[in-house]
């Protein structure tokens, strides 16, 4: 079948400019100031204007050409396909790929691997720049489009082809210094994978990402995630004490030598390295503001400021209702959420939280975060235990915006299944505070939990 040109009007805005122009759902946008549109970003480039001339198909097929005087006003268009364009898969074929690492018969949607730099744009997802072309690259400098986020793993060319599985993979290396020299904003990523990118790799990793400071502005070093359905795969094997300890010394002292010249700590382990060594988490000014939350850098040490801050600020005479309720989580974050709870315990007797590590059988039990636990591991677990009168659920547990788990069980399949009242919890310290006390208001529609993409470190 023929793919139509342009692109297809999804809805047009109350009281917008396209609506004033007679746009409707159904038209397409075939060109702005006689340029085909290729993306999203296209079309927000030329829209940013005081004027334009744009081409639109009526959905009989007329032709209009409309001149627009829209002074950078937001013409109220929605487009079917957000990104205006198709999403580009990844070509590399990852030794620490998680999704190579999923079981089979989930959605679809699970399996997809983007590599997509307007992703990382729009969504903060990292790039590896490989399948990314000069066009590419030229299309950033000239739209000044930032902060690019890019999966580094090793500036190594060669040990980055091999990890990667792809002999373009060292090339693209040179990709960051073209967005260097034009001053474009960047986050940088590295899995590690033991035996593969740690110890002396790692050093020489972060000492030739610092050669980008200040445009490199932030960099997080995460462990790979490792599941249970690894056969055929490359052999890793799992971090332990010893290894964690061994990272974080690294990026401590590098800390340590950025901060002396530009003012700010730059490279960050993720707080798994420090559960898994046993250390204290570094405190809060170590962190540059949290840049680098998606990867679990830093969350639980702002969650302990967040709530600590949310409970000095409640009202000294706060009456709350008198119960018992639970919360479930992964196993990392378990002992940092009990030091919470205890504190909110303390301040509200009336209030008796359980707290319950959930064992991730599904993708294994060396997956302890929170984000990837599915319904039917949360629904067997918390069959045989108590309760109470509501069940509490971080929002990272579900679906981008849905109500939906990883396996497709969704919030109302727990809730009947275990007969109490099920609420989702969004992330900070202050949400949490307000569901333990029962002061939120449940939110039925928006959440900003994270998709897989976001915890897989591709």
């Amino acid at each position: 079948m023929k793919k139509q040109k342009g692109h297809l009007i999804k809805s047009v805005d109350p009281g917008s400019i396209a609506e004033e122009l007679e746009l409707e759902p159904g038209d397409r946008l075939l060109t702005i100031n006689g340029n085909e549109v290729e993306d999203i970003f296209d079309y927000e480039y030329y829209v940013d204007s005081e004027s334009m001339v744009m081409l639109v198909e009526k959905a009989d097929g007329e032709q209009w050409e409309l001149e627009i005087e829209n002074e950078y006003q937001d013409l109220g268009i929605t487009f079917e396909n957000g990104l205006m364009s198709d999403y580009k898969s990844c070509s590399n074929k990852c030794i620490f790929c998680f999704i190579d690492q999923m079981p089979p018969g989930m959605r679809e949607t699970l399996y997809f691997k983007d590599d997509d730099s307007r992703l990382s744009f729009l969504q903060g997802n990292y790039v590896t720049l490989t399948n990314m072309k000069e066009h590419d690259i030229q299309r950033i400098i000239d739209f000044k489009l930032a902060p690019i986020n890019i999966s580094v793993h090793t500036t190594n060319p060669k040990l980055r082809c091999e990890m990667l599985h792809n002999r373009f993979a060292g090339e693209a290396l040179k990709k960051i210094d073209r967005l260097c020299e034009a001053e474009i904003p960047m986050n940088g990523q590295i899995v590690l994978c033991k035996g593969v990118n740690d110890r002396e790799e790692l050093d020489h990793t972060i000492r030739d990402m610092t050669k980008y400071l200040p445009y490199m502005q932030s960099a997080s070093v995460v462990p790979v995630g490792l599941s249970k359905y690894r056969d055929g795969l490359y052999p890793l094997k799992p971090f332990e004490k010893e290894d964690a300890e061994s990272a974080i010394d690294i990026i401590e002292k590098w800390q340590k030598i950025v901060y002396e010249q530009y003012g700010i700590h730059f490279i960050h382990a993720s707080d798994e390295f420090y559960i898994l060594a046993e250390r204290e988490l570094p405190e809060t000014e170590r962190y540059d503001g949290f840049p680098q939350l998606e990867n679990g850098v830093g969350m639980l040490r702002l969650l302990d400021t967040e709530v600590t801050e949310a409970l000095e600020t409640l009202p000294e005479d706060l009456k709350v209702k008198e119960e018992t309720l639970s919360i479930a989580t992964g196993r990392l974050a378990y002992p940092y959420l009990r030091r919470q709870l205890d504190k909110i315990e303390a301040k509200f007797p009336q209030k008796k939280v359980h707290l319950y590590a959930i064992r991730n059988d599904f993708f294994g039990e060396s997956i302890t975060v929170a984000g990837l636990i599915t319904g039917q591991d949360l629904k067997k677990q918390m069959s045989v235990v108590p309760l109470g009168e509501r069940l509490l659920l971080p929002i990272c547990m579900f679906r981008s915006g849905e109500e939906v788990f990883l396996d497709d069980l969704t919030r109302t399949d727990v809730q009947n299944a275990l007969q109490v009242p099920v609420n989702i919890v969004k992330s900070s310290g202050q949400d949490l505070v307000d569901a333990v006390l029962g002061l939120e208001e449940e939110q039925d529609t928006v959440y900003d939990g994270y998709e897989l993409k976001e915890i897989t470190h591709e």
